[in-house]
């Protein structure tokens, strides 16, 4: 089996496929990520709470899960330190304010580009891949020796 990246191989970011697919009249494409990814926006969150009740009783209970951290660690000396969420509020994912983004949220991020304030709602903008975790839209890409981009 080989792997095939078609958008690397063309040097396409997210932003140049979502373009490509708004100009064929497929708006409104979702992206791809892990069920229980921790860079969920409140909008993520809400749409498998109100679409999917049987997912969003699996993150939550993966969200209880994670909070001592990884039980390898841990047996290996290593123990978390503080405890793992998967909200940016750090409380659990059934208690958090994903209808909304707080004033705490927007005050600690009132220093950042403009953009950094609706990635509470949103989420990171590029997301996640296979490969990759919270790429930057318009970082050059580059493949290492296993046709990894990163």
């Amino acid at each position: 089996m080989r792997n095939r990246h078609p958008l690397i191989d063309l040097n396409w970011s997210r932003r140049d496929a979502t373009r490509y697919l708004d100009s064929i009249g497929l708006e409104s494409t979702p992206k791809s990520s892990c069920l229980g990814c921790p860079f969920h926006g409140n909008a993520q969150w809400r749409n498998i709470r109100d679409t999917s009740p049987e997912e969003w009783q699996d993150v939550v209970e993966f969200d209880a899960a994670i909070r001592a951290g990884n039980a390898r660690a841990n047996a290996s000396g290593n123990p978390l330190l503080g405890q793992a969420f998967l909200h940016r509020s750090r409380v659990p994912l059934d208690q958090a304010p994903i209808d909304h983004v707080t004033a705490a949220e927007r005050a600690a991020r009132q220093h950042e580009p403009p953009d950094a304030a609706d990635e509470a709602e949103l989420g990171v903008v590029d997301g996640c891949s296979p490969w990759a975790c919270r790429g930057e839209a318009d970082a050059e890409l580059v493949q290492d020796d296993f046709g990894l981009t990163s």
